[in-house]
């Protein structure tokens, strides 16, 4: 019998297509260092699923809108609601991404508001 290795990944969950998606095209673009599942909130679990500091964005990739996925269902988009307000209020700038948003233009227009570390608090 033949064993096969298991990819391991150490994050709070595995990176779905559509983030893998999302980061192939950043790094492409040359976009800026990004953290993934960033904890943005001192009490509360939520995370985004990236984040970029310097300018205090946080940027959601949304996955299963056609499918009724958790972000379509009641519970689930109510639930973004929440987190995404919290973002708001404590000056966070939430980007919220679907599939059809993964596109070299999109993505790179994304690059140029965030800037690079180095523009970030010029005038």
């Amino acid at each position: 019998m033949k064993v096969r290795a298991r990819k391991v990944f150490r994050g709070a969950k595995p990176p779905s297509r559509l983030e893998n998606r999302f980061e192939t095209l950043w790094r492409a673009l040359g976009g800026p260092v990004l953290e993934r599942e960033f904890r943005f909130h001192p009490s509360r679990r939520w995370r985004a699923d990236f984040a970029h500091l310097p300018s205090r964005t946080l940027i959601e990739i949304e996955g299963g809108i056609y499918v009724n996925g958790r972000h379509n269902r009641g519970a689930g988009f109510a639930a973004d609601l929440e987190k995404y307000l919290e973002a708001a209020l404590a000056g966070w700038r939430v980007v919220r991404l679907g599939p059809n948003e993964l596109t070299a233009e999109s993505v790179g227009r994304l690059v140029a508001m965030v800037g690079d570390d180095r523009d970030v608090g010029r005038s």
